[in-house]
């Protein structure tokens, strides 16, 4: 470590061609729940989306390549955080934009790989029934305050609400004083969800 940064054009071009591709690995990674990543498995798909990131801002970099960054303006420092950290930031926003996209959904892989981490990645209200193993059947509100697990963590559902259910099924009324309930994966059978439209 002690030759890699010898000066600061060495340290330099370790920015450019390592901090934008791990930026946007990290936020890949957050926006697609998956299993942990091994970064020393990575680099090259770190060096790869530095390389294409540099690319798409070929005049940034090649300005702040001429500048004198010894002594940094504010427009250095501008310029080097839209190309290390702000545009690699934005770029899995776009990617995921277009892979989610109905003109190229039938062509690419659906980045989520579980329909569980689809459907609560909407983020989206529901009646749910959940058809537990123990429990029989369990209805309740998915709502602001309930959560879901997401990939790599087994399925667990949080429900802000636990409501009755009528002899054909119909949400009667919520549960005096709940809180609501957590349901392990090992409970979970199948859920049912329905359009929330208040209650």
């Amino acid at each position: 470590m002690e030759t890699l940064f010898e000066n600061a054009q060495t340290f330099a071009l370790f920015l450019v061609f390592f901090l934008p591709g791990f930026v946007s690995l990290k936020v890949y990674d957050a926006l697609t729940p998956s299993e942990r990543r091994d970064f020393s498995k990575s680099i090259y798909e770190v060096i790869a989306y530095s390389t294409l990131n540099n690319a798409l801002l070929y005049p940034l970099v090649v300005w702040l390549w001429t500048r004198n960054v010894q002594v940094p303006s504010l427009a250095v420092w501008l310029c080097g955080a839209l190309v290390l950290v702000v545009f690699p930031s934005l770029w899995p926003f776009l990617w995921l934009g277009i892979l989610k996209s109905k003109l190229f959904s039938r062509y690419f892989v659906h980045p989520l790989q579980k329909p569980w981490d689809f459907i609560f990645s909407q983020r989206k209200p529901y009646w749910v029934i959940v058809h537990s193993k123990n429990l029989g059947r369990v209805a309740g509100v998915y709502g602001d305050r309930s959560f879901a697990s997401s990939n790599p963590a087994p399925p667990q559902i949080y429900l802000e609400e636990v409501w009755q259910l009528d002899d054909a099924g119909k949400f009667v009324r919520a549960v005096d004083q709940s809180e609501g309930i957590l349901i392990p994966e090992s409970e979970i059978l199948a859920i049912e969800f329905f359009r929330y439209d208040g209650a």
